[in-house]
């Protein structure tokens, strides 16, 4: 009789943590439409099947400015195959400046101009850098404030490439 308890607490238990981890799944990522720095606009459904870092920032900012060069990096090495990288500045003094800023640090991917609306739909972004890990099936998967190490990026965008082949 005693190990019918234990089997049975023990099941409890198991399904009780199996129901607290389906409750821990990743939020589905805001829909957006934002104009790039020449006017085109970019849905986030756009990069549907690629894993999207999307990045929070300002060109004022020093650990915005940090973290550029490892975003230009990461989109030159993963870019082609599953990587889209996305600025969304939240510079209030127009998009001309932003423009001028990418083009002097050759940002290689989309740089969009942040509202209130997009801040809002993402949780409020109360620090920059903030910056978002998107999977391929559009699930935020994780949410880094302040300067993140490109390691830690990258080791974020391994785990979700596909597996490789079995030789």
């Amino acid at each position: 009789m005693k190990s019918l308890r234990a089997q049975t607490l023990f099941g409890a238990v198991v399904f009780s943590l199996a129901m607290a981890s389906a409750d821990l799944r990743a939020e589905t990522a805001p829909a957006f439409t934002l104009q790039d720095t020449s006017g085109k606009p970019v849905k986030l459904s756009d990069y549907k099947g690629k894993v999207v870092i999307l990045d929070f920032w300002a060109t004022w900012c020093p650990p915005c400015r940090a973290e550029i060069p490892n975003f230009v990096d990461l989109q030159k090495q993963y870019g082609k195959q599953v990587l889209a990288v996305i600025g969304v500045s939240l510079d209030q003094d127009g998009v001309a400046g932003v423009a001028d800023f990418a083009k002097a640090h050759s940002i290689n991917y989309p740089i969009v101009m942040g509202n209130q609306d997009v801040v809002e739909a993402y949780g409020g972004i109360e620090a920059i850098p903030t910056t978002l890990v998107i999977d391929q099936a559009g699930n935020v998967v994780a949410r880094h404030t302040g300067f993140t190490d490109k390691s830690e990026f990258e080791a974020e965008i391994k785990k979700l490439l596909p597996a490789a082949p079995a030789a």
